[in-house]
């Protein structure tokens, strides 16, 4: 059930870091109004707007699960991480931990400026917004890999 869980978790964690990405990179050209016949002006090129939906279900579902694999992080790994003396392991799960809450916190807020149909007056709330979820995203989804793969002998 554990194994099975974080899978899930990992991979629903590579479709919120895919969307938020995507979402950040347009949110950047529709303000910039930069559009070309490139690679990366076709990835920036997409409706930012379209993604908001998911990526607030993606978010609470990501951070849902790791809630549940919560118990047994606390409960195996982190003494085995305190056992091998791998404080800085321990510590940039403890900021994973708050930017999760901090990103829990701002999805409310981040969903409103998204609302259609688009508000002018949000745009700069819109980017920022944008860009710190994608920024609190990327920290957890490379801080947990990072965790997984420790080799701790549990």
């Amino acid at each position: 059930m554990f194994t099975t869980l974080l899978l899930f978790h990992g991979l629903i964690s590579v479709a919120l870091l895919g969307g938020i990405t995507h979402q950040a990179f347009a949110v950047a050209a529709m303000r910039a109004e930069a559009r070309g016949t490139s690679f990366i002006a076709r990835f920036r090129g997409t409706d930012p707007a379209a993604y908001s939906t998911a990526i607030v279900v993606l978010c609470a579902v990501v951070i849902l699960t790791g809630a549940l694999l919560y118990p047994n992080y606390r409960m195996i790994v982190r003494p085995a991480l305190q056992s091998l003396d791998l404080r800085s392991a321990n510590g940039i799960f403890e900021i994973k931990e708050h930017l999760s809450a901090i990103g829990l916190i701002l999805l409310p807020a981040y969903w409103a400026v998204w609302r259609q149909p688009l508000v002018p007056e949000y745009s700069a709330a819109r980017v920022g917004l944008t860009w710190i979820l994608a920024s609190m995203v990327w920290w957890n989804f490379i801080v947990g890999q990072l965790l997984v793969t420790i080799k701790a002998p549990v």
